[in-house]
């Protein structure tokens, strides 16, 4: 069990890489807490898992929201070690200008400032306990763009910057923060990233940049995350690993 005895937070564990995620974590002996705007669906997921999981309501770009996540998962398992930042939107795949400035807000709102929400919310914690564990869920948009994306691409490019940034801030505090850069997957955001609807031919154009040939999955992410949640990982910090196929070569 290469977590045991540790407690993670996933964002956005309800579904799709964030769900992967919260499974691997639990099967490797974490507790979870699993936090997503889809209180229902959080719930449902902590069900599956069985002990050692709490589903919880919450919007991440709200601070009292996270703070409230972070304050529970004390109460109920007693400390906080690994947080995951994996809640994200995207903007449909489009010209730029063409993208409103409620869907601009939106993106880099979810994508972004609930990075900066959960580090208010969380980081007290772990200085307290001089040491956790936190892995935001970049993007190869932040590496490599397509186009159609630039807005998404930004606030991609922005988690996996600020990711390195957090590390170097953060290293004193035995906080080690780390980012995992997935090619497109087939979650529910599929076709919000391809821009049309999901179809073999659709899907063919995308894989094509794609070396080995395929699309990520939530095991793929899960396993990347598992990494750096580990102790085998204490040495690693400021990485923005890319999860990819090769698709960033």
């Amino acid at each position: 069990m290469r977590l045991a005895a540790k407690t993670a937070i996933v964002t956005g564990g309800a579904s799709g890489f964030g769900e992967g995620i919260a499974q691997v974590f639990h099967e490797q002996g974490a507790n979870v807490v699993i936090a997503d705007l889809n209180g229902e669906g959080a719930v449902g997921v902590a069900k599956e898992l069985g002990e050692r999981a709490l589903g919880l309501q919450c919007d991440v770009t709200i601070l009292d929201d996270l703070k409230s996540v972070v304050a529970q998962s004390i109460s109920q398992f007693g400390r906080v070690d690994i947080v995951v930042n994996n809640a994200g939107w995207s903007h449909k795949n489009q010209p730029m200008l063409e993208v409103s400035e409620a869907e601009f807000d939106k993106v880099f709102e979810i994508n972004v400032k609930s990075i900066y929400q959960m580090s208010k919310a969380v980081i007290p914690h772990m200085r307290e306990n001089k040491n956790g564990v936190i892995i935001n869920i970049g993007s190869t948009a932040g590496k490599r763009p397509r186009p159609g994306l630039s807005w998404y691409n930004a606030t991609k490019g922005a988690v996996n910057l600020l990711s390195k940034s957090m590390a170097v801030e953060l290293a004193p505090d035995n906080i080690r923060v780390n980012c995992i850069a997935p090619v497109i997957g087939a979650t529910a955001l599929l076709e919000t990233f391809m821009g049309e609807k999901d179809t073999p031919e659709a899907r063919a154009k995308f894989m094509a940049g794609i070396p080995l040939g395929r699309f990520s999955t939530p095991r793929d992410i899960a396993n990347a995350a598992l990494y750096f949640a580990s102790d085998e990982a204490d040495f690693i910090t400021g990485v923005v690993m890319e999860v990819d196929g090769g698709r960033c070569i």
